[in-house]
């Protein structure tokens, strides 16, 4: 299975993650890329309410494994027991695409993006050390004196978006065995 180039965007609660993705996403589909997500939640969710046939065939009748599917889109809702790391569920389901964009999984190995807003949080989530360096490929913050040796992208900075897409079609992208 192929692994298709990954990275995810953490921050901490409130901080912007969803909003970002979602740019971060926009932006590369509009680049030309085959872009797909994987968000990450610390607690269960249900994505079809307890009134749906999936629900009942879930929930009632104890499948395993539920797809929906309808002439424009396909859901899949499975049980586990072990939760799968956002790498394998990658092979397993999306190796077609040119990147996943993993919202969470800030405790990963995947190289990331922090979003910092002084608005929602006095701090960044990780302080500048050694391994920070080594996972963390950019912030996106709008604190204007930030000062770090990882890029930084100001909000304030009209071409902040542009200028992160490019760096992750360079840095993430472009790596070694990665296809796009």
């Amino acid at each position: 299975m192929r692994r298709p180039p990954m990275v995810a965007v953490i921050g901490r609660k409130h901080s912007g993650k969803t909003t970002l993705t979602v740019r971060l996403s926009a932006a590369l589909h509009e680049r030309g890329h085959r872009v797909m997500t994987i968000k990450h939640g610390s607690h269960t969710f249900n994505i079809d309410p307890a009134t749906t046939d999936t629900y009942r065939h879930f929930h009632e009748g104890g499948a395993e494994r539920v797809a929906m599917a309808a002439p424009d889109k396909f859901a899949l809702i499975a049980r586990w027991d072990t939760e799968l790391q956002p790498e394998q569920i990658a092979e397993r389901h999306m190796a077609d695409a040119d990147i996943v964009l993993c919202e969470g999984f800030k405790m990963s190995t995947l190289p990331k993006i922090e979003v910092y807003r002084i608005a929602a949080h006095a701090a960044p989530l990780f302080p500048e050390t050694e391994s920070y360096r080594g996972t963390i490929i950019a912030v996106v913050t709008d604190v204007t004196d930030l000062r770090t040796s990882i890029p930084v992208h100001r909000f304030s900075d009209n071409l902040w978006l542009p200028k992160l897409t490019a760096q992750v079609e360079r840095d993430i992208m472009s790596l070694p065995g990665a296809v796009s």
